[in-house]
């Protein structure tokens, strides 16, 4: 009791030495919750995932939470990087198997996912995307530790091809443990509680959204006696590539002022460029090749009509930042897509070229006869459907139901795994389980808690981001600090309480 309080006592006085400020008691033991949030997918790959992680961290930080985002490396980009309100994120050194996903021995990653987890006070592990193994290894090795943990499933997967079935299947073992499972749509969750075989009370449903303010229309850059049909979308199979690439030839034939706008990368690239090839339509199909997001919305405003072909998908942002910028949407009707928009301001078609087709025509016809919605009115409408504060808002409830729970010990976690996964998978994994535990022994043995300084949190509209600036020049070509720490201070740093 003695060293909480002087513990306490340390992290006010910092404090009081940082912004003038002089925090009472329960400043210092307030319940705000400390949240990891891990992926093999993050800035600078581009993505819906890649994006939410940091929409959602920032509201979070914004809502008081302290934050931080565990990833792999990216090229050059290793170490500790900071975001805007000094949001944390640690790059990994660890090797990428396959398309950004690590390679896992699941125990080769339990020393560096602990000493973060200490060294950040970490109280919740919030991992994200059924493709990232770290996301996995960091659920695996919280659960180990004694955390509490959410995992949020982005994806719709299938059950009768091979691939299915073996994902699947370490779906299961994930998240049979896990306390709570966040989808993105209903078609999400219940697909995720099926693949799974996962109690439906322990799913939630929280959508995605947008940044209004990022995604406006702008009616003044569309091309004069034209309609400009855009497509922002991973050039991948999945995507529907292949129905892309029957409706263009199709439509461009019928429609002469009829051009296409193309943002993306990706295996299926050559398709497209066979056809702007074969039918000589280099003039009215433009390939942009990857975007940045910053760039997005400044192709999204050339265009009359948002074209999405995919062939599953659980929520599709893509669509929601088409409708921000007052495009009129045409989409497949698959997974969670019927449940994004309203009726009248998306098309639902079939996924195939026909139907796809007639429903292009159809927007088309009302384009030229003036009968669509204008793009402020769409824009009006998206802005009040979908906000970031709003997600952040129904997230922290997840968490202060799940800091509620009680974590599982060590038999119970076993008798879980053996009970849910079947007799083969759940002896393998709780013989993983018990391995991982025992491990995790020998570092408190070789590194205890105790020897591991606590990082400074420095998140929030009042954190130590602010505290300190850029270096400046002195007169005399010296380089000098903005602010100062004592000593004493820095002591303070180190020993301070999260």
């Amino acid at each position: 009791m003695g060293k909480k309080k002087e513990k306490c006592r340390k992290k006010t006085l910092l404090q009081k030495t940082l912004d003038g400020t002089t925090p009472t008691l329960n400043n210092c033991i307030s319940q705000k919750h400390k949240i990891c949030m891990v992926s093999d997918f993050f800035y600078p790959n581009m993505g819906g995932v890649e994006s939410h992680i940091y929409q959602l961290s920032q509201c979070l930080i914004e809502r008081g939470h302290k934050v931080i985002i565990v990833t792999h490396a990216y090229g050059n980009r290793k170490g500790i990087r900071f975001l805007t309100k000094g949001l944390k994120v640690y790059y990994l050194p660890l090797k990428v198997m396959y398309n950004q996903s690590t390679a896992t021995t699941i125990f080769h990653s339990l020393p560096l996912l602990r000493c973060i987890f200490v060294r950040e006070c970490i109280t919740i592990v919030h991992s994200h995307s059924s493709f990232s193994v770290l996301a996995h290894d960091a659920l695996f090795h919280a659960k180990t530790m004694g955390l509490h943990t959410v995992f949020t499933d982005h994806s719709l997967f299938g059950f009768a091809d091979v691939s299915s079935v073996l994902t699947n299947k370490l779906l299961t073992v994930s998240l049979c443990d896990t306390n709570h499972i966040i989808c993105v749509s209903f078609t999400s969750k219940e697909n995720t509680v099926l693949r799974g075989a996962l109690n439906p009370e322990i799913v939630s449903v929280i959508p995605n959204a947008v940044d209004p303010t990022d995604f406006t229309p702008d009616p003044s850059r569309r091309e004069d006696g034209k309609i400009t049909i855009v497509v922002i979308s991973r050039l991948v199979y999945r995507k529907g590539i292949d129905l892309l690439a029957g409706i263009i030839p199709k439509l461009c034939l019928k429609h002469p002022d009829l051009n296409f706008i193309i943002g993306g990368e990706g295996p299926k690239r050559l398709v497209i460029e066979e056809v702007r090839e074969k039918y000589q339509l280099h003039e009215r199909v433009r390939l942009l090749g990857a975007l940045e997001h910053r760039e997005v919305r400044n192709v999204l405003v050339q265009g009359h009509i948002f074209l999405n072909t995919s062939l599953t998908e659980a929520f599709c942002m893509a669509i929601v930042e088409g409708a921000s910028c007052g495009l009129q949407v045409v989409s497949t009707k698959v997974g969670g897509i019927p449940e994004v928009l309203p009726e009248d301001l998306i098309i639902l078609c079939e996924p195939t070229v026909k139907s796809l087709c007639e429903g292009l025509e159809m927007v088309i016809a009302k384009e030229r006869a003036g009968n669509l919605l204008s793009p402020a009115a769409i824009h009006n409408r998206v802005k009040t459907l979908y906000t970031w504060r709003n997600v952040a808002k129904r997230t922290e409830k997840v968490y202060d139901r799940v800091a509620k729970e009680v974590v599982l010990t060590i038999d119970e976690r076993l008798h879980r795994l053996m009970f849910s996964c079947g007799p083969v998978a759940g002896c393998i994994f709780a013989f993983l389980a018990v391995l991982d535990f025992l491990l995790l022994l020998l570092l408190k043995w070789l590194v205890p808690e105790s020897y591991m300084d606590r990082a400074v949190d420095a998140t929030g509209p009042h954190g130590l981001w602010r505290q300190w600036s850029l270096p400046r020049a002195s007169p005399n070509g010296e380089q000098k600090s903005n602010y100062h720490l004592s000593h004493s201070s820095v002591e303070l740093l180190n020993d301070a309480s999260c």
